[in-house]
């Protein structure tokens, strides 16, 4: 069977180690990317030197548009897509909720939850036994922060992710009888790019005493967890919400 994954986000980081494990799973996979082009060329260049068929393509999944666009693309280059792995996110800033303003708020849920909700109604279209799939696999990229809240650090991002926990859940039940099973990867401190844009750097150095195996983890030990929800082995779970964060 001709397996197809989408990687939103998978330039870099999580979405990069995920699309590098997928190859050697035997998935042709299509690495989304919303501007930097040469990241996506270079995990792709990585992806087709390990014998696997491989695209990158530019939509912003905060823009409607561009994430049916995406799709299309990934219809016309490889057929229907079969695992499609949520993992676009946005951070930004340390701040306080009294600081908040409405165009941040806007630009975090846009990416991290409406385009979520929307790349999972694309994939259904596709996966859905009663639209004539075969089924399928949606694993969204959840965060830790969705469970400590982040006080004085990130509260608009952990109650974004803390949403994805609960469109998880509830899209394993909607769409379970359909063939398609939806579950999400929870990561803790992991060392990836979206903390250069905290304003700081060393803040994965700082925390990691608070993790019980007192380190922070990598993108690579995330991605295993992602392959292994997308495969067979895990073709009894769904609505499931793994944390990956070294004990915390």
């Amino acid at each position: 069977m001709n397996q197809v994954m989408i990687i939103t986000g998978g330039s870099r980081g999580i979405g990069a180690a995920t699309a590098r494990l997928a190859a050697t799973r035997g998935y042709a996979v299509c690495v989304n990317y919303r501007q930097d082009h040469v990241a996506a060329d270079r995990v792709v260049a990585d992806l087709r030197a390990a014998g696997a068929r491989a695209i990158a393509v530019a939509a912003d999944v905060a823009v409607e548009a561009d994430i049916v666009r995406l799709f299309a693309t990934v219809d016309r280059e490889f057929g229907p897509v079969s695992a499609l792995v949520n993992n676009a996110g946005i951070l930004g800033t340390m701040n306080r909720v009294e600081t908040a303003d409405l165009a941040r708020l806007q630009q975090i849920y846009a990416t991290n939850v409406f385009g979520t909700i929307l790349c999972a109604r694309e994939a259904i279209r596709r996966m859905s036994l009663r639209h004539g799939g075969r089924g399928g696999a949606i694993v969204n990229l959840s965060s830790g922060a969705a469970r400590s809240g982040a006080p004085g650090q990130y509260i608009d991002y952990a109650s974004s992710k803390g949403a994805i926990d609960t469109f998880t859940v509830g899209l394993a039940r909607e769409v379970g009888a359909d063939g398609i099973r939806v579950n999400a990867v929870r990561p803790g401190f992991i060392r990836t790019e979206i903390h250069d844009s905290t304003g700081e750097p060393n803040r994965l150095e700082r925390l990691k005493g608070l993790v019980p195996m007192k380190r922070a983890g990598e993108a690579s030990e995330v991605a295993t967890s992602i392959l292994w929800l997308c495969s067979d082995e895990a073709s009894y779970t769904s609505g499931a919400i793994i944390d990956v964060g070294g004990g915390k």
